[in-house]
């Protein structure tokens, strides 16, 4: 039964010459979503009305200025229109910079309604770096621009799985450099902002393991030190200081065990080591959540998909998690 308790999720297009738009669509069609939260869009209606009839979904769109007048009803998408799209410019599946340029703007304008209390969560779709730099956007990333957009120095990236859980010592750097970034401090730093954003999220007293960065942890040295000069120096001082940390554990039993339930979340070492223990159990409903902003922010973890964007073959499943994840977390997250 559909109620008023029922959150509001905002959603930005995302690029419109991607998939965006209908994932977008099709997730607004499914009635468990409608249910669960009061979903508004902000992107261009135009594109929108294009993608419903490509998915065949059949629903109207509705025009609103503020999320207060959205109807949130089966077959009925509230979209606020930024009509940033020329039609006669527009291309699926092209880098573009007006599409680029789109993009950021219906982010900018999800984060404002979030910021000012109108919002309860943003789930958001999907971007293109190149389009993005070719419009000249400061920070590429979604990570980056939300961190721009609510005065957020370093936000964090959290990947979400069922009930597993997974942070992120480094993203975007090479291994090389993966490798330079696996120090005391910044472990000890990372843990202890992961354990707030766990608490953000309704959990109270996190149980966060560190994974280890060399097989079987190095064998106490034997092969890599990183584990003995700073990982377990820095578990050893978190436990100290009352945290409920544990490692290093061995990256190739830690995620299994988190699965079983023994950890609340797993900070992984770098990049791919996390990505892979959770996309590898299931791609598509991998949601990506950033932590540590004013701002409750769950996206998809896929691209814009430019080779099949406007053939409405797009599948929706990981915009409907991120969807289900912000409506779930969004009533812990307001009590802030």
């Amino acid at each position: 039964m559909m109620t008023e308790e029922r959150p509001v999720i905002v959603i930005p297009m995302g690029d419109p010459a991607g998939i965006g738009p209908e994932i977008t669509v099709k997730a607004l069609a499914d009635e468990k979503i409608i249910e669960t939260a009061r979903c508004v869009v902000t992107g261009d209606k135009g594109i929108l009305a294009e993608a419903v009839r490509i998915c065949g979904t059949d629903q109207k769109l509705h025009e609103i200025e503020d999320p207060s007048e959205g109807l949130y009803t089966s077959g009925v998408i509230d979209v606020i229109d930024l009509r940033n799209i020329d039609p006669e410019k527009f291309a699926y599946g092209k880098v573009s910079a007006m599409c680029g340029r789109a993009a950021y703007e219906y982010i900018e304008k999800a984060v404002g309604l979030a910021m000012e209390g109108k919002a309860d969560a943003v789930a958001t779709t999907t971007i293109n770096k190149e389009s993005l730099r070719a419009a000249g956007v400061e920070g590429i990333g979604h990570t980056e621009i939300f961190g721009r957009l609510t005065g957020t120095s370093d936000p964090l990236t959290m990947f979400e799985l069922e009930d597993l859980r997974v942070l992120f010592l480094s993203r975007h750097v090479s291994l090389r450099q993966a490798c330079d970034l696996v120090t005391k401090d910044r472990i000890i730093s990372y843990v202890i902002r992961g354990y707030e954003a766990l608490r953000q999220l309704g959990i109270d007293h996190p149980r966060i393991a560190v994974a280890g960065l060399n097989p079987h942890c190095g064998e106490h040295g034997l092969f890599g030190d990183e584990e003995v000069k700073e990982i377990m120096p820095a578990v050893k001082q978190l436990q100290a200081e009352g945290y409920n940390a544990e490692g290093p554990i061995s990256a190739d039993a830690v995620f299994w065990q988190a699965r079983q339930g023994k950890y609340d979340c797993v900070l992984s070492m770098y990049h791919d080591q996390g990505h892979i223990a959770t996309k590898s159990v299931d791609f598509n409903r991998t949601i990506s959540i950033t932590c540590g902003m004013p701002v409750l922010r769950t996206s998809v973890d896929h691209g814009t998909a430019f080779d099949i964007a406007g053939t409405g073959k797009a599948d929706d499943i990981s915009m409907k998690e991120a969807i289900l994840k912000a409506a779930r977390y969004a009533p812990y997250f307001r009590k802030q």
